[in-house]
């Protein structure tokens, strides 16, 4: 049956030209497996990220969404387990925003589990011969705000979510991962969501 998948990767942010996330993203191909996939590029911005994703979802009706993200100072492909209710940021975002100790939902939950396969997923990444672990957090920057937003609007609901944390590639910096190898590890977690 055919299925589709919202998959997003992120603007570059501080400093870097690049984000492997949305690099990757944009090199997937249409379809994959079950899935016909609908890209969107979203900004490293809080609040603002989540809601591209919550407009671009009402549009292209998704079964599951796949929000990929830059986690430099990672060597594997980490699929992410949890997302907390909070927003701490160490650096600003794109657009100078810098919240320390506030929540992403007031009144939310303190946390969701993602409600995307992980073990699946970063097992099916592995066995593509690819470094990935699962990793518990999602951290406090936008990534965090992304999932957690995205995990609270669809709690009640048939659609769901994960997030992907990717290393950078080669070009900006080390631990690093080739592109080709991050395009096959996020069509293995793909493959991996039945």
């Amino acid at each position: 049956m055919e299925k589709r998948l919202l998959i997003t990767g992120f603007d570059p942010f501080d400093g870097n030209t690049a984000n492997p996330s949305w690099l990757a993203v944009e090199k997937l191909p249409d379809r994959i497996g079950d899935y016909t996939l609908c890209k969107l590029q979203i900004p490293t911005v809080f609040g603002k990220s989540s809601a591209f994703v919550l407009e671009k979802a009402e549009e292209c009706h998704p079964d599951l969404i796949l929000c990929i993200g830059l986690a430099a100072g990672r060597d594997a492909v980490t699929p992410e387990r949890i997302a907390v209710n909070i927003r701490d940021a160490r650096i600003p975002d794109n657009e100078g925003n810098q919240p320390k100790g506030e929540l992403v939902v007031p009144g939310g939950p303190a946390a969701y589990f993602a409600t995307a396969p992980v073990e699946k997923m970063a097992k099916a990444i592995h066995e593509a011969q690819i470094p990935s672990a699962v990793s518990n957090t999602a951290g406090t920057f936008v990534c965090n705000d992304v999932l957690y937003t995205l995990l609270h609007h669809f709690a009640e609901t048939s659609i769901r979510a994960g997030f992907i944390h990717v290393p950078n590639t080669p070009e900006l910096g080390n631990p690093s991962l080739p592109l080709a190898a991050t395009v096959d590890a996020l069509t293995a977690a793909i493959l991996a969501c039945k």
